[in-house]
């Protein structure tokens, strides 16, 4: 049944980015509104089609079944300085099940001229922060920096630390000072341009990129709180 829906979806088509781009050029609700018919048809339909389609290749890689969640294309104004209505990406998050207060999860970004794969945790709770620099301060940190490290020589980005310094309780010159200033840590593939998203090849391009980024994503979902 999960092979029948990662074919049956078609892939993106371009009219999505041409949409996206259009968006970004009348960002404003008479435009949305207007034009809420193409909105429907080249950007919820086939998020919503794709989203079935990866989460059922990740069950399948994973062997842990996954929700997935297609961020709003309204933006949230009441603290934004930029008072735009609409977001101009289309961004997806695929989450395992799991106990974890924050597990790890797979992430899709397209935007109006790049694509984006990741994966890892934007920020942990304060209790999984602490059991994350617990396992960085020992030999679990060690394998942690090795993937990075490997990930980073392969061309793969490395989110940046949150922290100036390295939070108290721990010398200022770790071995891993670096990874204890993060509050949470994730790794991206980028794509130069958004012709990776188009066609029937994208499940596929997404699956291959998503196991790249594996290391990580299985050391984080060892995370278990004290």
């Amino acid at each position: 049944m999960q092979n029948m829906e990662t074919t049956a979806f078609p892939g993106f088509a371009p009219e999505t980015v041409q949409f996206l781009k259009a968006l970004k050029t009348n960002n404003s609700r008479e435009w949305f509104t207007a034009n809420k018919k193409t909105y429907e048809q080249v950007y919820k339909r086939p998020a919503k089609a794709f989203s079935g389609a990866m989460a059922a290749e990740l069950e399948q890689l994973t062997g842990i079944p996954h929700a997935s969640k297609i961020f709003r294309v309204n933006r949230d104004l009441r603290f934004a300085k930029d008072k735009t209505p609409y977001n101009t990406h289309l961004h997806i998050s695929f989450i395992p099940h799991s106990d974890l207060a924050t597990p790890p999860c797979w992430f899709f970004g397209l935007d109006t001229g790049s694509l984006a794969l990741g994966a890892g945790v934007f920020g942990f709770d304060k209790t999984m922060l602490e059991v994350f620099r617990n396992r960085i301060d020992s030999k679990d940190g060690d394998l942690l920096q090795s993937h990075l490290s490997t990930l980073r020589s392969n061309g793969v980005r490395i989110s940046d630390p949150d922290l100036q310094r390295v939070p108290s309780g721990y010398p200022k010159d770790h071995r891993h000072a670096d990874l204890l200033r993060h509050k949470g840590v994730s790794a991206w593939i980028d794509f130069e341009d958004t012709d990776a998203a188009i066609g029937d090849s994208v499940v596929d391009t997404c699956l291959n990129g998503f196991k790249r980024l594996w290391p990580v994503f299985d050391w984080l979902l060892e995370m278990k709180a004290a």
